[in-house]
C-alpha cells in the first residue's frame, strides 16, 4: 500500500547531496523537524523546521551527546498505527508521527584511518544516530529510515516515480540496507575496543561487493566483498575472475618476500617462475626459463616499474595479468594491444595479519605466516659447511617453499628458481617431479640448493637430491628420524641446514 510522508526527522552529518531531496519534499508539503547543523542547512534553503529542542523541551545537551534520546522524538517513530493504545498515547503527549527519519552517522572509520587520538575517535561513536536508524529500521510498515547519503537520490527517485509516496517493499529495501549501516559501523567499533583480541568470537564487515562473472566454475556463483580500488588501479583488461583473485592474492604475498629486482609467474596458486637479477628483463627471462609451459595464462608480478625492454619481452607470452608499482608509458601502448591483458598498478601492500577459511559450520581463522628465515637464524648440521653464497641461495629458496601447496620442493641456483614439485601427496613425488620438470626445460641442477616447507621423515629425498648432483639441502628439522638424514649427508659430502620453521600451505 502507497503511504505518503507528512512529517519528517533529518539529522545528518552529511549534507552534500541532501538539498534537492529536501527540496521535492517541501514541495510535496512535508514538514520538517531537525537539528543543529542539519537545521541551518535547511534554513538556508528558505524552508521551514521545526527545532527538536521545541519537541522535547530540552536543549542539546552535553556537548551534543544527547540531542534526540527522547520519548517524543523515538515515541514518533516507533508507534503502531494498527494499535489503538499507541495512536491514543501520541495524541496525549503530543508526539508527531515521523513518517520519515533522515540520519548518517558519525565518521568513525574515516577519524580512526585519519590517525586521531582516543578521545577524537571515542567522540566520533555516534548514539542518537544508531538509534534512530534501529528504530525506524523496525518500524518500516511506518516509518523510512534513510541511513547515508547514497541513498538521498534513491529516495528522490522513488518519490518521483510514485508522486511523493512509498510502499512498504521500499521501506523494508531501506530498513535492511539500514541494517547493513549500523552493524557495519558497530563492527569497526568492536575491532577498535578489541585490538587486544581478548575476545574469542568472529566479526568481519565489509560494504562492499563485487558481483563475479562467476565462482571457481561456471555453475557457481562468485562475490567478492572487499574493495579492490584500494589495492590497484587497473589499468587494462577484462573484470578480474574468482581464480584471478585467487592468484593475484598468491603473488602479492610471494612477491613481498623481496626487496631486491624479482619477477614471479604464478599459475593455480603456486609459483612456476621466480627469479632476481640486476635487471627486470633478465628477472622475467630467468623466471619463464623455469617452466614457459605454465607460464601460459598466468598471473606475473613485478616489484619494479615495467620498462620498454621487459614490456617487449612480456609480450611475446600470453598471460592473464601483469601486476607492478608502475608501467612506463611506452611499456603499456605494447601491453594494452591485448584487448583482455588485465594489468594492475598495485598501490597497497599491507593486507592485515590473519586469514580466513570458511569450513564445516564455521571459520577457521589464524595468523599469516609471517615468518621467513634469514641466514643468521639457519643451523648447519652436516660436516660439510654450507658458504656464503649456499646460504643465500637457501634462503631465496625457502620463501618460495613457504608459498607452495604442500607437500613441496623447491630447486633453486643463483637467484632462479630452477624447479619445484608442489602439491603432491608424498614429499619424495614432489622432488621426483621438480627434477623430472627441471630436465625437461633443460636446466643444470649440479650446483643447486633444495628446499623443503616440512621435514624429512625419512633419508630418501636426499639419497635422491644427491644422486642428482645437489650438494645443500634445506629443511625445518624436528623428525624422530633426522639423524637418518643426516648421517647420509655426511657419509656423502652433502650439506644439510635446520631452518627450524615449518611452512605448510594446504
Amino acid at each position: 500500500m502507497l503511504r505518503n510522508i507528512k512529517t519528517a526527522l533529518v539529522s545528518v552529518y552529511y549534507k552534500d547531496g541532501l538539498e534537492p531531496l529536501i527540496k521535492y519534499l517541501y514541495s510535496q508539503g512535508v514538514s520538517f523537524y531537525s537539528t543543529g547543523g542539519t537545521q541551518a542547512f535547511i534554513e538556508g534553503l528558505g524552508i521551514e523546521v521545526q527545532a527538536v529542542e521545541s519537541l522535547t523541551s530540552y536543549p542539546s545537551i552535553l556537548g551534543g551527546r544527547v540531542k534526540t534520546l527522547h520519548p517524543k522524538v523515538f515515541g514518533g517513530i516507533l508507534y503502531r498505527s494498527h494499535e489503538k493504545q499507541d495512536l491514543e498515547e501520541l495524541e496525549r503527549f503530543e508526539i508527531p508521527k515521523f513518517d520519515l527519519v533522515i540520519v548518517d552517522l558519525y565518521p568513525f572509520e574515516e577519524t580512526l584511518k585519519s590517525g586521531a587520538d582516543e578521545q577524537a575517535i571515542i567522540e566520533k561513536i555516534d548514539i542518537g544516530g544508531i538509534s534512530l536508524i534501529r528504530a525506524a529500521a523496525k518500524n518500516f510498515k511506518e516509518t523510512l529510515i534513510i541511513s547515508e547519503k547514497s541513498q538521498y537520490s534513491e529516495l528522490l527517485q522513488i518519490l518521483e516515480q510514485k508522486n511523493g509516496a512509498t510502499e512498504e517493499t521500499d521501506r523494508k529495501m531501506f530498513a535492511t540496507k539500514a541494517f547493513v549501516v549500523s552493524s557495519n559501523y558497530d563492527t569497526q567499533i568492536f575491532h577498535y575496543f578489541d585490538q587486544n583480541e581478548e575476545q574469542a568470537v568472529f566479526r568481519q564487515s565489509h560494504n562492499h561487493a563485487q558481483t563475479l562473472r562467476y565462482g571457481e566454475n561456471p555453475h557457481q556463483k562468485g562475490v567478492f566483498y572487499g574493495n579492490l580500488a584500494e589495492i590497484f588501479e587497473q589499468l587494462h583488461g577484462k573484470e578480474l575472475s574468482y581464480n584471478n583473485l585467487l592468484d593475484v592474492e598468491s603473488a602479492l604475498a610471494l612477491m613481498a618476500e623481496f626487496t631486491e629486482t624479482t619477477f614471479v609467474i604464478i599459475k593455480h596458486t603456486n609459483p612456476c617462475g621466480v627469479a632476481s637479477a640486476v635487471t627486470l628483463r633478465q628477472a622475467y627471462l630467468n623466471a619463464l626459463a623455469c617452466d614457459p609451459v605454465s607460464a601460459f595464462g598466468g598471473v606475473l608480478i613485478a616489484n619494479r616499474t615495467i620498462d620498454l625492454e621487459t614490456a617487449k619481452e612480456l609480450d611475446k607470452l600470453f598471460f592473464e595479468i601483469l601486476i607492478a608499482p608502475d608501467f612506463e608509458i611506452s611499456a603499456l601502448e605494447i601491453l594494452q594491444g591485448k584487448k583482455n591483458r588485465i594489468l594492475l598498478k598495485q598501490k597497497q601492500k599491507d593486507f592485515g595479519k590473519k586469514q580466513y577459511r570458511s569450513l564445516l559450520n564455521g571459520v577457521l581463522e589464524q595468523e599469516k605466516d609471517w615468518k621467513t628465515e634469514t641466514v643468521a637464524e639457519l643451523k648447519t648440521v652436516t660436516e660439510r659447511q654450507p658458504t656464503e653464497s649456499d646460504l643465500r641461495a637457501l634462503v631465496f629458496a625457502i620463501k618460495i617453499a613457504k608459498h607452495s601447496k604442500s607437500n613441496a620442493i623447491v630447486l633453486a641456483k643463483d637467484g632462479q628458481l630452477i624447479a619445484n614439485g608442489v602439491g603432491q601427496t608424498s614429499r619424495v613425488d614432489s622432488l621426483r617431479h621438480a627434477i623430472e620438470k627441471a630436465k625437461t626445460f633443460g636446466l643444470e641442477l649440479a650446483g643447486a640448493v633444495m628446499a623443503s616447507e616440512a621435514f624429512f621423515p625419512f633419508p630418501d629425498c636426499v639419497e635422491i637430491a644427491h644422486g642428482e648432483g645437489i650438494k645443500i639441502v634445506v629443511q625445518p628439522g624436528g623428525s624422530i628420524k633426522d639423524q637418518l638424514s643426516i648421517d647420509y649427508c655426511n657419509a656423502n659430502q652433502v650439506g644439510m641446514v635446520f631452518s627450524g620453521i615449518r611452512h605448510f600451505k594446504h
